[in-house]
């Protein structure tokens, strides 16, 4: 009898995913968002931050001072690999007129007295103008300006030194007593890129999940296709193998478009790769159940098809935000961030990012993967219970 229940059962597990599949196969929709939407996508994003850092921003150099020493701090500037010096106005007007006609993010004003005082060891100032409007231009003006000026400042006391008869030791040792050596962990090109696409992928995967099976649930309410799916005789519904036949579907079709986006995706744009590949199964494995048994949970509320592209279109800048991605979750309201975690996304990017950007151990990522199990058995009960729901109204008539 155990066998016989059994074998019933594996039955209306293999029907329902060979259908699960023919639907997915002929729904031109969930094609494009379930199939193609994650490879598009993340090769967009990527395309359009491929570029990593911003290069040869323009500035404006006011120069009142019109001496040898003003000149060389034009030409350090102008040196900078993120710098560009596209203007000289002749005063702050001019300048400003450049500013406010997008022809120039930053403006540098030079001092009549600039080579005066600095000759004399006085303190000298140097006003800085940068756009703040955007951030990584604001940081590329400022960090290379100060660079420049800072660079002038230790020429010009170098010089003094070596005059007043001290030796090249000496005067290096004076003004540079300390020596900074600057390594940037994980990310050594301070490229926007690399920052935010790992994260963005893994938030696409449950978007496009989310919105593919939501999709394909409201196709099944509005045709009544949920009848179907009803054994006859069954004196009770029987809804796992309908959850699971669904879920492995969607598993797998994401396994193979998760292996470009993860794989050859990141070797292609160059994004750091820390984590060996079995570990990165074992921590994908939990994100893309959890996700997927979400969405069948969650698409049992959509009536019709465009409405699950509406309401997750709508809820992806909050779980992005939530997700710690565009802002770090020290930044987020504590409960905001508690809140976040019962979204896949917020445990996924977190725990990715350590695992594959960061190097971490599985170990060191052990809640993230607990927090995702967890979330992946509730997702499945409330899954279970969802279709359970709408199969009894499909048998009432009620839908």
């Amino acid at each position: 009898m155990g066998q016989s229940r059994f074998s019933v059962k594996w039955r209306e597990f293999t029907s329902v995913l060979a259908n699960e599949y023919k639907f997915i196969f002929h729904d031109a929709g969930v094609i494009l968002v379930g199939v193609f939407a994650l490879i598009i996508y993340a090769t967009l994003y990527s395309l359009a931050y491929s570029k990593q850092v911003v290069r040869n921003v323009p500035i404006a150099v006011v120069d009142n001072s019109h001496t040898a020493s003003s000149r060389r701090l034009i030409e350090l500037f102008d040196a900078a690999p993120n710098l560009f010096v596209s203007y000289t106005p002749a005063d702050m007007e001019e300048a400003k007129a450049l500013f406010y006609d997008r022809k120039v993010y930053g403006v540098v004003y030079i001092p009549y007295d600039y080579e005066r005082k600095l000759m004399r060891g006085e303190q000298v100032v140097v006003g800085v103008y940068a756009d703040a409007s955007y951030f990584l231009i604001y940081r590329q003006v400022f960090s290379d300006v100060v660079a420049g000026l800072t660079g002038t400042g230790s020429e010009v006391e170098f010089t003094r030194l070596l005059a007043k008869g001290a030796t090249i030791p000496q005067a290096e040792a004076t003004t540079e007593p300390v020596v900074l050596q600057t390594t940037n962990l994980f990310n050594p090109y301070l490229g926007y890129g690399t920052f935010i696409m790992p994260a963005i992928i893994i938030i696409i995967i449950q978007q496009t999940l989310l919105i593919a099976i939501g999709m394909m649930g409201g196709t099944w309410r509005e045709h009544g296709l949920y009848r179907t799916l009803i054994q006859p005789g069954e004196m009770r519904l029987s809804v796992v193998p309908v959850v699971l036949g669904k879920a492995v579907a969607y598993f797998s079709i994401y396994c193979i478009t998760g292996l470009y986006a993860l794989g050859f995706h990141y070797k292609a744009f160059g994004y750091p790769m820390h984590a060996p590949f079995l570990h990165i199964v074992l921590f994908m494995a939990p994100y893309l159940l959890s996700c997927i048994f979400l969405g069948i949970a969650v698409s049992t509320l959509f009536r019709y098809r465009e409405n699950s592209i509406l309401f997750m279109l709508w809820s992806s800048i909050p779980i992005l935000l939530v997700s710690g991605a565009s802002l770090p979750k020290e930044a987020l309201p504590e409960w905001l961030y508690n809140f976040g975690r019962i979204l896949p996304s917020s445990n996924g990017v977190e725990g990715f990012l350590r695992l594959q950007t960061m190097g971490a151990s599985l170990q060191d990522v052990a809640s993230q993967i607990n927090m995702l199990w967890i979330l992946t058995a509730v997702y499945f009960v409330l899954a279970c219970c969802s279709i359970r729901y709408i199969m009894r109204r499909e048998a009432a008539g009620k839908l």
